[in-house]
């Protein structure tokens, strides 16, 4: 999972895979999965938003801005950053602009306009990539993340205001400091999470450290703030993610401080993609897996969806079997793989693991031409006929199978 998006008091979450592939859930729906939109060889999705209510835009290595049509499942339109491979993308509050952040150090905003993006101005371009983004509540300032330090954009101008190193008080600092995620609050604090595990508090306006946490001893990759402002949810490259909260120091006192929870480790690679919905935390990782906590003190009672969710299988089949034959379809994203099953000649109890006299065979890989991933796959009951079909083709092939060969004929 490459990157998340809770769309802005709405009910829907977006997630890109590193294949390319974007998928929306329903979290009114139990977190169903909606739609799948299939990769693309050539689309990379480094980033995804939601602007002007209901329309889902991505953003990758590629330097493209693609919006997706989610009732046809496809990309709809592409349009040229222009600042080489774009690492990041944030829609503003209002959802009518997006600012998207770009290898060559520039900051660059366009207008969502009915039927597509219009270019509309370049803000103030310094040396090195723009890796994270994140506007002011207002839409008057952005900030932006590169490496060793984070600036303040002022909108309106386009001029940068405030540049804060990120690590002035560390004596000697040998190694470079990756600012993975930055958040803009409405009070002026900046967040800043980097490649050193600290999430970071700084007042933009006096360039001053507020608090800071060494939340791990590895990278913090990723950041979200709930919409009140008062909880914060991280991932790490150890698999593990961490929940900041707005407490007050003393009981019934108006002095608040950020307090950071214990680890919850449901993943075993990087926590790439963070998201926090009215209700949940959400954390995608590497290791493919979607995994929702709910926030135990939203729930009323306790429901099925105060229950922990790992979604750690696909939503879709991407197994299919051809029972007369024993035949085993697998479906990649660029290739079919056709398996004849293992046979026994002996019997047994339910349970039961038999002696195999014959192993199972890999009968052949079947590769999909073209740069679009496969969506859907099939094999007859038979097994005689294999079907697969990307987002604008569709493949039929004749099986031919004589003794231990195996032959494919396009039909």
């Amino acid at each position: 999972v490459r990157c998340l998006a809770c769309q802005p008091r709405g009910t829907r979450l977006a997630l890109a895979r590193t294949d390319g592939a974007v998928e929306v859930y329903n979290l009114a729906a139990n977190y169903f999965q909606e739609k799948v939109i299939p990769g693309h060889e050539a689309r990379s999705v480094e980033s995804l938003c939601w602007a002007a209510g209901d329309r889902l835009f991505g953003a990758g290595l590629g330097g493209d801005i693609t919006e997706y049509d989610l009732s046809g499942l496809s990309a709809a339109r592409g349009v040229d950053g222009g600042g080489g491979p774009i690492w990041s993308m944030v829609a503003n509050g209002t959802g009518t602009q997006l600012a998207i952040g770009c290898e060559d150090g520039s900051v660059k905003i366009f207008q969502v306009v009915p039927g597509g993006i219009q270019f509309e101005r370049n803000l103030d371009r310094r040396k090195g990539r723009v890796l994270c983004l994140s506007w002011h509540p207002s839409d008057t300032h952005i900030v932006a993340g590169s490496i060793d330090f984070f600036r303040v954009i002022d909108v309106a101008s386009g001029q940068t205001v405030q540049r804060i190193m990120v690590n002035h008080h560390v004596e000697k600092a040998k190694r470079e400091c990756v600012v993975w995620a930055v958040a803009l609050l409405s009070s002026g604090t900046v967040v800043s999470a980097d490649s050193f595990g600290r999430v970071q508090f700084w007042d933009w306006e006096q360039g001053t450290l507020a608090e800071s946490h060494a939340v791990s001893t590895s990278a913090v990759l990723s950041l979200a703030v709930s919409e009140k402002e008062d909880s914060i949810i991280v991932g790490t490259s150890t698999g593990a993610t961490y929940q900041l909260q707005l407490l007050p120091v003393r009981l019934g006192g108006l002095e608040k401080r950020w307090v950071r929870t214990k680890p919850f480790q449901f993943h075993s690679h990087d926590v790439r993609a963070v998201a926090h919905s009215p209700t949940a935390l959400i954390s995608g990782g590497l290791d493919a897996q979607l995994v929702i906590r709910p926030l135990m003190e939203k729930m009323q009672k306790k429901s099925y969806d105060a229950v922990l969710r790992k979604f750690t299988f696909p939503h879709r089949r991407l197994v299919s079997c051809a029972r007369k034959a024993r035949l085993l379809l697998f479906q990649f994203s660029q290739y079919l793989e056709l398996w004849r099953l293992g046979s026994t000649e002996e019997t047994g109890k339910d349970g039961e693991v038999l002696p195999l006299c014959r192993m199972p065979e890999h009968l052949v890989q079947l590769k999909s031409k073209g740069p679009e991933h496969i969506y859907c796959s099939c094999v007859s009951p038979c097994g005689t006929w294999v079907g697969y079909s990307t987002a604008s083709r569709f493949q039929l092939y004749r099986v031919h199978c004589d003794g231990d060969g195996v032959s494919l004929r396009k039909v």
